[in-house]
């Protein structure tokens, strides 16, 4: 049978299903297979926030968006070429993210009265047997028959060869969009090398999609997308945690000081510490505390004895951690809090992305309690953005707060990552005797950056006192004195302020300098600002693009640029947190665009909301 083959130059796919349907597995699959073929790619995986949501329930669909092109991407894209709907409440649950035109490939037999119930369609109702779906191109396909057939001389269970249904479908995937399924095929034989049935069921079931493809008469065209022309290096797929992760890891290196990990897991930061924990080649140390206090406050003594001390979470846990992080700040030493922001308050959305503890990392711990603040932006920035924040921790004495979310965390996009001795040099200085001009040790003697010096507890003459007291300058000792207090107020926070001076100054991302409307963005909202840029400026629009990795303090430079511009633009996901603190410090007229639904800003988004300030600005 002859088939065609086009061209195409972008592509966005969503899987869905149940969440026992492995649509994780299959999206990461697909997403490591264009990965090694060179092609540009960014992701957004969207789990169900309950653990085990009733199957074939609409609380239980679990989806991954893979969008990859031979062009530079930034987003997963605002909507779908194709849905993979493996039973109907995916199909409910996604279909209006798909685009008019777009492909449905639906598994049939989810789509029986039993999961058209759970899915809440009207008795009677089949959103495959009528025309509501008729601005679509449909594939009908019983992949669970089909998985079985294939599997019918394996001695297995149904339940278990139905667990290789997402085989079957990314196999198929596979032969539609040209691939080879080798690295797959690979990586089962790893996971499941030792399982020889498990094993031979899911290639068994990769083939079979594969085979389906090319022998159906159903689809008669393949598809192919180019190479994409990015800067040339070596490249792999990256996911924000695992870049965190790595990022600390090359820190400590660097450093020469080993990672000490005390943490508890809570969702999405958890990935963290599973990497980590892998890496005890390199000198790192985790520790799964028994709480959110626990877990923070073994970090500082580890800090305290000369480690790099990290703590893990989310914004509930940074609720938790909140008087021990101001015991940090008291102490000065060095730590690094991470916080995967999600939906909130309280558990609020666990699984949901959110950029909603800016205001907590600001001001979320009594008194007056000055910290640094870092953010990232993408899955691969989460590398630098931790190894900074690991620099100003150690350089300037301090608990550092390092914010990532969950979309994030958990998406992936190729990244050219560094070799060693690219990396800036982390210097760390102990202090190990007495100076000259000292007659005994002096804790909280300054240098210029305001910093105080790090002596490790059992240094000889080196003996000083601790504690979440009030200190008395340069001694340490406790002050109840009112005059020394707001000395050391003052102090605190003019030392985090003087770290403006030792970061760089804020530069544009694009756009003129001067203009009519800049975005300031700040973490994931990157890609969605990026790309809806570029389209305003293609039409020949003034519009500019700054964001942000220093949160607090700020770049030197930031006021002055805001003042080149008419109208100053903040997207958040988040009812409006950077923009308060920026018109607080700035005294601009900042306008909001803010969306609070758990999921990322789109570009169309942005475009349309661009437009209605251009529009009002002529």
């Amino acid at each position: 049978m002859s088939r065609k083959e086009e061209v195409l130059q972008d592509v966005v796919i969503k899987f869905a299903g149940d969440s026992g349907d492995g649509m994780q597995l299959t999206g990461s699959q697909f997403t490591n297979n264009t990965a090694l073929l060179g092609i540009d790619l960014a992701t957004f995986p969207d789990f169900p926030a309950e653990i085990r949501a009733p199957q074939g329930t609409l609380p239980g669909v679990s989806g991954y968006q893979l969008r990859f092109s031979s062009d530079r991407v930034f987003t997963p894209g605002d909507e779908c070429d194709v849905l993979v709907a493996m039973n109907a409440a995916a199909l409910k649950a996604n279909l209006r993210g798909l685009k008019k035109g777009g492909k449905i490939i639906a598994n049939t037999d989810g789509f029986d009265t039993k999961n058209l119930r759970l899915a809440n369609y009207p008795d009677g109702v089949n959103p495959l047997d009528d025309d509501s779906l008729s601005n679509y191109e449909v594939y009908r396909m019983d992949v669970t028959k089909m998985t079985r057939e294939a599997l019918k001389d394996i001695q297995m269970g149904t339940k278990e060869k139905d667990r290789a249904k997402n085989m079957f479908v990314l196999g198929f995937l596979y032969w539609m969009y040209n691939r080879d399924m080798e690295n797959t095929i690979q990586f089962l034989t790893e996971k499941f090398g030792k399982k020889q049935e498990i094993l031979d069921s899911n290639v068994r079931a990769l083939q079979a999609g594969y085979n389906f493809g090319d022998t159906t008469e159903t689809f008669t065209t393949r598809f192919k997308v180019e190479k994409a022309k990015m800067e040339s290096g070596t490249y792999r797929s990256i996911m924000g945690n695992q870049a965190l992760a790595l990022g600390l890891i090359a820190a400590s290196q660097k450093s020469g000081l080993p990672i000490f990990l005390g943490t508890y897991p809570i969702t999405p930061a958890s990935d963290i510490l599973h990497e980590l924990s892998k890496h005890k080649a390199f000198g790192v140390r985790t520790f799964q505390a028994e709480d959110e206090i626990a877990g923070i406050t073994s970090a500082i003594g580890a800090s305290y004895g000369g480690l790099l001390g990290i703590t893990t979470t989310s914004g509930p846990g940074m609720a938790l951690k909140g008087e021990a992080m101001g015991l940090a700040v008291m102490l000065e030493i060095p730590l690094l809090v991470i916080n995967i922001q999600r939906g909130g308050p309280s558990t609020g959305l666990p699984t949901k992305t959110e950029q909603s503890d800016l205001l907590q990392a600001y001001y979320g711990r009594n008194g007056e309690c000055p910290m640094p603040i870092i953010s990232a932006s993408t899955p691969s920035d989460c590398f630098d953005a931790a190894y900074e924040a690991v620099r100003i921790a150690v350089q300037h004495m301090t608990p550092v707060i390092l914010l990532s979310d969950g979309y994030i965390a958990n998406g992936a996009e190729p990244w050219r990552f560094p070799q060693s001795d690219d990396l800036a040099s982390i210097e760390v200085k102990f202090k190990t005797e007495l100076g000259e001009d000292e007659e005994k040790y002096l804790p909280y003697l300054r240098d210029e950056k305001l910093v105080r010096p790090w002596a490790i507890p059992g240094t000889p003459g080196l003996e000083h006192r601790i504690g979440g007291l009030e200190k008395q300058n340069i001694t340490g000792n406790v002050s109840y004195d009112p005059e020394n207090h707001q000395l050391m107020v003052k102090i605190r926070q003019e030392k985090v302020d003087k770290i403006a001076d030792y970061i760089p100054e804020q530069t544009l991302d694009s756009g003129p300098e001067k203009g009519k409307v800049l975005i300031l963005g700040w973490g994931s909202t990157y890609g969605a600002i990026k790309s809806a840029v570029a389209e305003l400026q293609a039409e020949g629009h003034a519009v500019s693009h700054a964001h942000l990795r220093y949160m607090r303090p700020f770049p030197r430079n930031l006021g002055a640029m805001l003042k080149n511009f008419d109208h100053i633009l903040i997207p958040e996901i988040n009812n409006g947190q950077l923009i308060k603190i920026i018109r607080d410090q700035f005294l601009v007229d900042a306008k909001g665009y803010n969306k609070i639904m758990g999921v990322p800003i789109t570009k169309t988004e942005l475009v349309m909301k661009l437009h209605e300030i251009l529009g009002g600005a002529n």
